[in-house]
């Protein structure tokens, strides 16, 4: 059973705070990883990069895959 505070997800998370999206990329959601990427990228032009970087952190500590 993986979900919510999985240690998978803990190392999802980790990752996503080094580079946002990474964590997602490892859970399987490369859509969402090269979204985040990105926009961490354009949004750090701005110095508004760590909005990213956090929605990425916390998007992926709280995944829930689907069960079917």
């Amino acid at each position: 059973m993986s979900g919510q505070g999985s240690a998978g997800n803990v190392l999802a998370a980790l990752c996503s705070f080094f580079i946002p999206g990474l964590g997602q990329l490892l859970q399987g959601r490369l859509l969402l990883a090269i979204v985040q990427f990105v926009l961490a990228a354009v949004m750090w032009i701005f110095l508004l990069g760590w909005l990213i970087h956090l929605w990425s952190i916390i998007d992926a500590a709280l995944f829930k895959p689907d069960r079917s």
